[in-house]
Parts: structure tokens; sequence; C-alpha cells
């Protein structure tokens, strides 16, 4: 089919790794998102984040896209995870306007994006709507970022850094205020029109209260 076809086009960029465990006829999963490539050589260059969860929720999204490896023609229901290409966009839109409708309503409004590269079009017009509406942006980009900060009346409240330091930035990290109770995803997807819709991507939301105090100290995030 032509969907069947057009899977094969696509890059399996996501760091996962699904682990099954059958005790007294009870299946157990553990599943693994990380922000790095399984690379001997660019472990030691790049800095990344892997979570290991027990996590059925999890882990069975995790099961669900090895699925869709397997039979690309069957559409997964995801119960947490944002998966591209069928997810990822819908998911960062519907969280950026979130806090778009929260700065209407007279709340705090914030974000934090941590990623390599910022150039799908259609995001970098959602930020800037989100600035204009009271939205508090930061970005760090490590590499390409096509949105410009600081504009009067485009751009106000966005402000962008990249990090330079002695390893490779490689982590993705989006934080969202959510009035007050943080929602945090970790995962392989860049801000990139290939990322969003052309590559099998997975970012996972982040629940532990702990391994958000990490994420926002190893990641100068602070929301």
């Amino acid at each position: 089919s032509s969907a069947a076809s057009d899977v094969y086009k696509r890059q399996v960029h996501c760091k996962i790794i699904l682990v099954t465990r059958r005790k007294q006829g009870k299946v157990r999963r553990f599943g693994h998102i990380g922000t790095g490539n399984f690379n001997e050589k660019t472990a030691r260059l790049y800095t990344d984040f892997s979570l290991l969860t027990s996590d059925q929720t999890v882990g069975r999204d995790v099961a669900a896209v090895f699925e869709f490896l397997k039979f690309n023609y069957r559409l997964p229901d995801y119960e947490t995870l944002l998966v591209s290409p069928h997810s990822s966009r819908s998911g960062l839109v519907e969280r950026i306007d979130r806090e778009i409708h929260n700065a209407k309503q007279g709340y705090r409004a914030m974000m934090t994006l941590k990623c390599n590269n910022l150039v799908d079009r259609q995001l970098t017009m959602k930020l800037y709507e989100a600035s204009q509406a009271g939205v508090e942006i930061r970005l760090i980009v490590r590499g390409m970022c096509s949105l410009l900060p600081g504009v009067s009346g485009v751009s106000d409240n966005i402000e962008a850094i990249s990090i330079i330091d002695r390893y490779l930035e490689h982590p993705r990290v989006y934080v969202f205020h959510n009035r007050g109770e943080p929602e945090y995803l970790l995962g392989s997807a860049d801000l990139m029109t290939r990322n969003i819709d052309y590559r099998v991507e997975v970012l996972c939301p982040i629940r532990d209260p702990a391994i958000q105090n990490q994420l926002q100290d190893l990641s100068l995030i602070h929301i």
C-alpha cells in the first residue's frame, strides 16, 4: 500500500529499548526512552538523557512503536507518548496553545524548549503567537534557529541562548508551565519538519518530581 511504502522512506531516529518480562503468567514491560544514539563513540562526546521506567503505560506505548515498525499499515493509539509522525506535531501545538490560553486568562504562562535545532515554520510561528499573547519563552538551541527573539511586538517575550561547552549539547527537553503543574517531555525529536513529520521519533512525559528537578539542574531550565 502507499502508506506502507511511505513509512520505509522515514528514518527511525527514536532511541528506545523495550524489556519484557513474563513472571507467573503476567507480562511486565520496562521502557527506555533516550535523547542520544546507541553509539559508543558519541557517548563519550555528547551530553544526553536516558529514562528507564517501569511505568506500564510507557511500556505499552514503546511496544506499540515497535509494532508500528513491524506492521506499518497499523496506526497505533498511544496512551502517553508523543510519536512522530503520528502525534508529535499535534501534541506540541496543543501544549503551546494551552500556554497561550492560560496567558489570555491572566495566568502566568511560560515554557522552556531545549533542542538541537528549531527550524519548523509552523512551530516558529506558533511561538511568535505565544509571545504576543504574553507567554514567557526560553529557548536553548544548540544549532540552527530560525526564530528571531526580542523583536518588538513580535517576540518580546522570547529569550534564546546556545550552550557551548566541553561536550556537545544533544538532549531535547520541552517544559510547559501548565498553571504551576509543569509538564516535562524528553526524547529524540528536534523542532524540525523532518523530525516531526518524516521520522519516527518519541517524546516521553517525565512525571517523577526528582527527575524533573534533575532535568532543571542539568538543562538550566527554570519553571
